[in-house]
């Protein structure tokens, strides 16, 4: 099943999993051994929030007329999941590092008709101008190269094709921002413990959500990497953000 069918035999080499550094190695584990209770995490750490979220972003993405869509970082494949939802005519590719994530996603409602694809989202497995759409879920702060990332999502994206990202943010409010780190440095990691049994993978979550990126600067990313339109909607007191950018149809 890890396969999908478009792929030929050239393409399927190109997605099989590669030990590329201890550090992509470390968190590829991390979300292995997190996978069991992942999805009930996600839904406890963002008060059920995540969900909404998710249908958001297929929804920016999944428009009438469309034929396929690649989930890059899918994990469970929530958001490649609600994109057939919406269109269930729409071939939805759902890419990511961790087979046991992919793994748990099968099992879901509607996982079967997803094509799962073990892969590198700095060196997609697919040719050029392929999808109509491309989404990701809190792939960009576990990267090492964010404009590689987007780089390649452009690169596999049709022309007129669109991109549209879910992350978190850094708190920026200096009248919030106490009370969300206190909610990343102490509730999260405490969460983790207790619900998913490992206290470190929550704690890196946690680091990486307060140290990444702002909007702002996620969106020049997009920009620099040829995106048009680029756009973002904070979420949840800005602490999670929406973007979306689009393929110009000439370049």
């Amino acid at each position: 099943w890890l396969f999908h069918p478009l792929m030929s035999a050239g393409s399927r080499e190109g997605c099989m999993l590669k030990e590329e550094g201890d550090s992509k190695q470390g968190i590829r584990q991390m979300f292995g051994r997190i996978s069991g209770r992942y999805d009930l995490m996600n839904k406890l750490i963002t008060m059920g929030m995540e969900g909404r979220w998710k249908r958001l972003v297929a929804r920016l993405a999944a428009s009438p007329g469309q034929s396929m869509l690649l989930d890059v970082g899918a994990g469970t494949g929530g958001i490649a999941l609600e994109a057939r939802r919406i269109n269930p005519s729409l071939e939805v590719i759902a890419l990511d590092f961790s087979i046991p994530m992919m793994e748990k996603g099968r099992l879901k409602e509607m996982g079967a008709t997803i094509g799962w694809c073990a892969g590198d989202a700095l060196n997609l497995p697919f040719g050029d101008m392929i999808f109509d759409a491309v989404t990701s879920g809190y792939l960009i702060r576990n990267v090492p190269g964010p404009l590689l990332a987007f780089k390649e999502q452009y690169r596999v994206l049709r022309p007129g094709g669109r991109v549209v990202c879910l992350d978190t943010s850094p708190p920026g409010s200096a009248r919030l921002a106490p009370a969300v780190k206190w909610y990343l440095r102490l509730v999260i990691p405490m969460l983790g413990s207790l619900i998913a049994g490992d206290r470190s993978a929550y704690c890196y979550l946690a680091s990486s959500t307060e140290s990444f990126m702002t909007p702002e600067e996620v969106a020049g990313i997009m920009t620099k990497a040829g995106f048009e339109n680029v756009r973002y909607w904070p979420q949840m007191l800005g602490t999670q953000m929406i973007l979306t950018g689009i393929r110009p149809e000439a370049d």
